[in-house]
């Protein structure tokens, strides 16, 4: 065991001063090297969102919607990401959080690679597919290792901090995006290769990072206290079933479960694809501004990668936000303000956007409130389920709801080629009705448990 690991936690601190001050070296190196990962993770994800739509225009035959394939590779994605968010959750709580995270980092980075190399649309959404298994499995071991290893007064602010830096692999995509399109623009790309392949081929790049989870990350205490006595207090480690045949765990998983579809179908099934919505706008006005060919695709790109840097600028703020105002109020009404915030700002977004200008305004907003939500899901899922649960518990919650949520984008595909096909702009209206999911979310609230304040279930 490395000589820095704390012991276990039993009570909350109720000690002043910062909480960051609790923390030593080695609480240091966990919370870093379980950022990263996550970081990482949505950087591959927010490349893919990126790159998906000049993909489909390269990949497809004619004929062929590119705006309904990019919602059909979404799904696919997003239905991996499930899949192996649940593989690797029961995994993590079986064999080690930092094995297993090393595992789906070498996954998602070395199939994400794989991506630039597609022929067809087939072959793209299966490497798709592999890769959404790593990044799925990713999240529930990262924050089951950082529950588990931070002091019990740090652990909200430090699973806050660990979601809340995810939005700097999204801000690092978006300026991939602006760099690159800024090289198509000039014509600089090396060897004529397309855009959406580059941005791939950068994203193996997290490879490296499993090498030193290999090398220097532990298990945790609590994790391995529970190995060595054979159970989690008579609850099979890793077991759904367990999970589900528990009285009080099941009823989390599944309140868990609610809370995780409500913001996880909003976000891949609306707020993801304004991407497409700015793209089609500026096209437009940039269309009339004269630019054709590779000057409208790169400067189209460029507006993008802006929208894509403001998104997670307001999701940076609204983790970070969620996180203090949790600690101050409650988590039941940190989720009933940020769903109610997602709502109204993911709608007014949609039917006002319009101008360069509004991208500097209404996105980063939206950003806010609805990415700030899943700081919440890093801080309130580990609280719900024991340790031989945790990592499993989590995943249940965060990727059962992604098999729910793969219908987001097949959803806002099928409306925007259909329902609203003869709307000026048909994912504007699509992304409109679908605010309706946020009701869910607040509807489950009232029978979410409150755990600001206590232990980790053991």
């Amino acid at each position: 065991m490395h000589a820095d690991i704390p012991p276990s936690n039993p009570t909350v601190s109720e000690n002043s001063g910062p909480w960051y001050r609790e923390l030593n070296r080695y609480h240091w190196f966990v919370l870093g090297v379980s950022a990263l990962g996550w970081l990482f993770d949505c950087l591959d994800q927010q490349l893919f969102l990126l790159a998906r739509r000049p993909a489909m225009q390269d990949l497809l035959v004619e004929g062929q919607d590119p705006i309904a394939y990019a919602g059909y590779a979404t799904a696919i994605f997003v239905l991996g990401w499930a899949t192996g968010g649940l593989i690797f959750g029961a995994l993590g709580d079986r064999i080690g959080r930092a094995r297993t995270m090393m595992l789906t980092i070498l996954i998602y980075s070395l199939c994400t690679g794989l991506s630039a190399l597609s022929k067809g649309f087939w072959d793209f959404a299966f490497y798709r597919f592999i890769t959404g298994l790593g990044v799925g499995g990713e999240f529930a071991v990262g924050v089951a290792l950082v529950a588990e290893v931070m002091p019990e007064r740090a652990r909200p602010h430090a699973l806050g901090l660990l979601q809340a830096l995810s939005a700097v692999g999204n801000v690092s995509a978006a300026f991939v995006e602006i760099g690159l399109s800024s090289l198509e623009q000039s014509g600089e790309i090396p060897g004529g290769l397309s855009k959406w392949r580059m941005m791939f081929l950068i994203g193996t790049l997290p490879a490296l990072l499993a090498l030193v989870v290999r090398w220097k990350l532990k298990e945790p205490e609590k994790w391995q206290e529970m190995k060595a006595a054979g159970s989690g207090g008579g609850t099979q480690a890793g077991s759904y079933r367990a999970l589900l045949t528990h009285p009080v765990w099941k009823k989390n998983a599944l309140v868990g479960l609610a809370l995780a579809c409500a913001g996880v179908i909003a976000l891949w099934g609306i707020v993801f694809f304004v991407f497409d919505l700015v793209g089609s706008v500026m096209e437009k006005k940039l269309a009339a501004d004269g630019l054709e060919g590779t000057d409208l695709s790169g400067a189209v790109g460029k507006w993008k990668g802006k929208t894509s840097l403001m998104l997670n600028i307001g999701a940076f703020l609204g983790m970070m936000a969620f996180t203090r105002f949790t600690q101050m109020t409650s988590r039941r009404l940190a989720f009933a303000v940020s769903f109610i915030g997602a709502a109204v700002s993911t709608s007014v977004t949609f039917l006002l956007l319009n101008d360069p200008w509004h991208i500097y305004v209404l996105v980063p907003i939206m950003g806010f409130f609805m990415l700030g939500i899943f700081g919440g899901y890093a801080i309130y899922f580990p609280e719900l389920f024991p340790t031989a649960l945790r990592s499993t518990g989590t995943s249940f919650c965060y990727n059962v709801g992604r098999f729910i949520a793969a219908a987001g984008p097949w959803t806002i595909g099928y409306l925007s080629s259909g329902v609203f096909a003869d709307t000026p702009e048909p994912l504007r209206y699509s992304g409109i009705a679908m605010c309706s999911v946020f009701l869910l979310g607040l509807l489950v609230l009232p029978f979410a448990p409150e755990t600001k304040g206590k232990p980790l279930p053991e």
